[in-house]
């Protein structure tokens, strides 16, 4: 059997939105066939975006490349027709008509999965959004609505102490990057 390395990455055309579905069915369809040998991995690109959600923070993965899903595979015989089988596969990228299916450059494969490794380390060493003597709005929690100087920044716990007037005297508080905006 062909060894991995002389494999090579495609890119499956997917319906947008079911990329993961269809990542799955094309391994369930490979397990199914008994046909590991031929497909090394399958793969979506995701990024991790954070969102606020009722005040709460939400890691979400949003795809990165909306509509395709990336496939390491020794393409031959009957694995582009299994694959073009598949629910929710439109085709392969670059494919002629009744032609094989086009595998990517190593440039554009490295390309990618350096994206993919960036994406993931990238959450982690955000910059210091805000700096010390900075007005800011509280946009979440009990002080919602309330201006503030930044006093101190935690970088580690992501956390800012900001100085708040209320009622005319002025309060500290330790609020999360997440929870104020720059004014």
């Amino acid at each position: 059997m062909a060894e991995a390395k002389d494999k090579k990455w495609y890119v499956v055309r997917a319906v947008s939105g079911q990329e993961n579905k269809v990542k799955d069915y094309i391994e369930k369809e490979i397990e199914y066939l008994g046909l590991q040998d031929a497909i090394d991995q399958v793969l979506v690109p995701t990024e991790k975006v954070i969102q606020i959600r009722n005040g709460k923070k939400v890691n979400k993965e949003r795809v990165y490349f909306p509509g395709y899903v990336m496939i390491q595979a020794n393409i031959a015989g009957e694995i582009p027709h299994i694959i073009k089988g598949i629910n929710g596969v439109i085709g392969f990228l670059g494919e002629t008509k009744g032609g094989d299916p086009v595998p990517l450059r190593k440039s554009e494969v490295n390309r990618m999965l350096g994206k993919v490794d960036e994406l993931s380390v990238k959450t982690d060493n955000v910059a210091i959004p805000f700096t010390i003597g900075e007005t800011i709005k509280v946009i979440d929690g009990p002080f919602n609505g309330f201006n503030g100087t930044v006093e101190k920044i935690n970088e580690e716990k992501r956390k800012l102490e900001v100085m708040v007037k209320i009622f005319g005297r002025k309060t500290p508080l330790e609020l999360s990057y997440m929870q104020v905006e720059k004014v």
